[in-house]
């Protein structure tokens, strides 16, 4: 729990920056801190998935879900600066260059509202604490990521 509010504290202040506007660090900065946040998020999904899947604990899915939704409403659009499309945070970017081409701008709004919806849906579902609840709603947070993912991420190389 402590780990989960140190992340989500980080998270907060550096994406603080960017949800204002102002331009948050280098362009290896900004590919690094999202990395970060969808990585964080990654490892909130599969720690839910586990109990979907296996034995419930109410209080990791809450707190699996509070950590996603947090960084899905974070405003971490602003890391995604044109000079973001290319480059290396952790390991090289995996956006595609559509992501970052104006003609893009209407659908990445649908998808990332999409996302956001369902981030919040995911929070409150596991606030009620129903397993089979939780899961149907696992499935549509995970289709609103796939969305995005078939979109514009790249392949990853291994």
């Amino acid at each position: 729990m402590k780990f989960t509010k140190i992340v989500v504290a980080a998270l907060a202040v550096g994406l603080t920056g960017a949800a204002m506007g102002q331009v948050v660090g280098k362009a290896e900065d900004q590919i690094r801190w999202r990395q970060s946040a969808y990585q964080t998020m990654a490892w909130n999904m599969t720690r839910i998935k586990a109990n979907v899947e296996g034995t419930y604990n109410k209080d990791q899915v809450v707190q699996a879900a509070n950590v996603i939704q947090a960084i899905a409403t974070s405003g971490m659009g602003a890391l995604f600066q044109p000079d973001t499309n290319a480059g290396k945070g952790w390991r090289e970017t995996n956006v595609k260059p559509e992501f970052f081409k104006p003609e893009s701008k209407d659908e990445l709004g649908k998808i990332a509202g999409a996302y956001i919806k369902e981030a919040k849906e995911m929070a409150s579902v596991a606030a009620n604490g129903d397993a089979a609840a939780v899961k149907a709603q696992f499935g549509k947070l995970g289709e609103s990521c796939k969305a995005c993912h078939d979109k514009f991420r790249k392949e990853e190389k291994k």
